[in-house]
């Protein structure tokens, strides 16, 4: 739960860091990987967690420069993480700036819902986990490795001597 400012920007910034290394490890050539035909690829799915910092922290009013909803996907890695970093350190700065802590408190139409903003950064925090957790295993079938986000990934305990739990 949101209580503080103080409590988002902690958790934001473990989120966004563990964002980039997902971001980090994708490859130009892996941005086409989907589940199935009719699905997102890995891309589009990456990309999505970058615009939706503009979509949906630009509904509560807070002013800041970020990667529009609606742009188009660039075709490399290097461009999207780019763009998120730019997105989500243009998007910390003007809450430090901007809002208070009771400013958490105040309600915003969320896709014909008042939600309070304190509401706002858990979706938008939850949103952005959801789809890092859809990155991972289209990252596996293309092949590549998966960083440890809330503890080490496989490769990652292989790597200090560890066997991965079962």
């Amino acid at each position: 739960m949101i209580r503080k400012l103080e409590d988002f920007l902690t958790n934001w910034k473990h989120e966004s860091d563990s964002t980039l290394k997902i971001l980090h490890t994708l490859t130009d050539e892996s941005l086409h990987q989907k589940v199935y035909e009719e699905g997102r690829t890995l891309g589009q799915i990456a990309w999505h967690i970058v615009v939706t910092i503009d979509e949906m922290i630009g509904k509560t009013g807070l002013q800041f420069i970020a990667t529009p909803h609606d742009a188009v996907q660039p075709k490399t890695v290097n461009e999207m993480v780019e763009a998120y970093k730019e997105s989500s350190d243009a998007m910390v700065q003007a809450i430090k700036e901007q809002w208070t802590d009771e400013t958490l408190l105040e309600e915003k139409d969320m896709y014909g819902q008042m939600w309070p903003i304190a509401l706002v950064l858990q979706v938008l925090t939850f949103h952005q986990t959801h789809h890092r957790g859809q990155l991972t295993i289209l990252m596996r079938q293309a092949g590549l490795e998966v960083p440890g986000m809330y503890g080490p990934s496989k490769e990652e305990w292989l790597a200090f001597g560890g066997e991965a739990p079962e």
